[in-house]
């Protein structure tokens, strides 16, 4: 492979890998500050009981975000230091905005948050959840603001090649930004709620039925309940977004080759780019027309469009993008399905049944197979620009060797294929621990009580 091409792989290994973690922190870090508003309402213990194992998952979280997105820095200059050197102006600003508004932030208070709630008042470790809750979300923010900057760029003028702000509040606030940051922050809540469902259903079928556990599982499923259509709404409204900026992108989503009406929507096939045509097509006529115009007859465009006269391709490769979409829509149609009927079947407070909690537990991480297709499908969807119309990925790259990028590609991926084992296995170890504690706590308490309600003997 050439250089270019492993960079984007080493890149794209990077930001998968690191995407991961702040995914479940943003949403996370709200629903400890439910837990704790609910505990200094009620003063139920359950659930702070809910509160002290997940904060638990939030820190581990949290320091894997952290040291996955230094990693991942550095890559700006030694794979693709035309970045900086172009749109650094734009780019560097966003991304200090992000570490003091938003990081430090957390940082001040994560330590509050995570060893104060003996040591300091409710109010003000309620507070400082808060306040780690609220900055996980404005770290998202600026990201989001950046990336969608990078998609729909706009508030700067180009001077000897080098981008230079004009309007701050329109690069921030670009047309892309507030449908991707919703669907980012929907994208989050979903990965999280289907993560503390999972595990509180593994919990549950360790003998589990600690009122803690029966509150996380009531409270993760149904927020996923909740927000699945809500999300499936705004992926609608960001999908006519992207028709809209970047038809290139949704050419390729709907591996549609001709612009024309009445476009069938696909539900399979292969895409094949060099014959420019689908293979073994499974499509329901006119589904396109009516999911991106909400007409039948509306016309989408082809990716023949973007070819130009010398040959020269200028849309994205089209089977990643056909294929990440599809699995990020079945995923969302699958957490439809689980939540509604989980939350069903818990109404006045029945248990689950074993194959429901199985199903859970076999959903835990599917957020992050969602996030990661409907990542993929953005970022490969932008090619062949880094900065659509300004900048491409070829002009952006540096000259280090095809090997030596190789070689780090490779140690990357040993390292976080080590990474994300070990981080599932510690969640699933601190789950079955926190079952086994419960068991005990709870064959003590029995027996206790036994003791003083047993009739004695004669």
């Amino acid at each position: 492979m050439d250089a270019v091409t492993l960079a984007r792989m080493q890149f794209g290994a990077n930001i998968s890998f690191h995407i991961l973690f702040p995914t479940i922190t943003i949403a996370l870090g709200w629903v400890l500050l439910y837990f704790k508003l609910r505990y200094a309402r009620s003063g139920d213990m359950k659930w702070m009981d809910a509160y002290f194992f997940w904060v638990k998952i939030f820190a581990l979280s949290f320091a894997m975000g952290v040291v996955s997105g230094i990693t991942m820095s550095f890559q700006f200059g030694t794979n693709w230091p035309g970045y900086m050197e172009h749109v650094g102006n734009i780019a560097g600003p966003l991304l200090a905005y992000e570490v003091l508004t938003a990081f430090f932030l957390e940082a001040v208070f994560l330590g509050i948050m995570l060893f104060g709630f003996s040591r300091v008042s409710s109010r003000v470790h309620t507070t400082a959840t808060f306040l780690v809750a609220f900055g996980t979300t404005v770290s998202a923010f600026w990201i989001i603001a950046l990336n969608s900057w990078m998609q729909t760029p706009v508030g700067f003028e180009m001077r000897d090649g080098v981008a230079h702000a004009t309007d701050w509040f329109a690069i921030v606030f670009n047309p892309s930004m507030p449908y991707r940051l919703v669907h980012m922050l929907l994208a989050s809540g979903l990965t999280v709620s289907f993560l503390i469902a999972g595990l509180s259903a593994f919990r549950w079928l360790r003998s589990d039925r600690s009122p803690g556990n029966r509150a996380a599982l009531k409270t993760g499923v149904t927020i996923a309940a909740i927000l699945i259509p809500i999300q499936i709404f705004a992926g609608d409204l960001h999908g006519l977004n992207t028709l809209e900026h970047q038809p290139a992108k949704v050419a390729a989503m709907e591996s549609n080759w001709v612009t024309r009406s009445n476009v069938p929507l696909v539900l399979f096939a292969i895409p094949d780019q060099e014959e420019r045509e689908n293979k073994f097509e499974l499509a329901i006529p006119n589904g396109a027309s009516l999911v991106l115009k909400h007409d039948p007859d509306g016309v989408i465009p082809g990716l023949n469009d973007f070819v130009a006269a010398d040959g020269t391709i200028n849309h994205p490769p089209v089977a990643p993008v056909f294929f990440a979409f599809r699995i990020m829509v079945g995923v969302g149609v699958a957490m439809l399905a689980v939540s509604w009927l989980a939350t069903w079947y818990l109404r006045n407070g029945r248990d689950l049944s074993f194959w429901l909690a199985w199903t859970l537990v076999g959903m835990a991480f599917s957020g992050w197979i969602a996030t990661l297709a409907g990542w993929y499908t953005t970022e490969i969807g932008r090619q062949p620009w880094l900065v659509t119309g300004v900048l491409t990925t070829q002009q952006a790259a540096s000259d280090v060797p095809a090997g030596m990028i190789a070689s780090t590609f490779i140690a990357y991926l040993v390292v976080y294929a080590g990474l994300i084992i070990a981080y599932i296995a510690t969640l699933m170890y601190v789950s079955d621990k926190a079952a086994k504690q419960k068991n005990a706590d709870n064959q003590a308490e029995h027996g206790y009580q036994s003791a003083f309600t047993s009739t004695p003997a004669e």
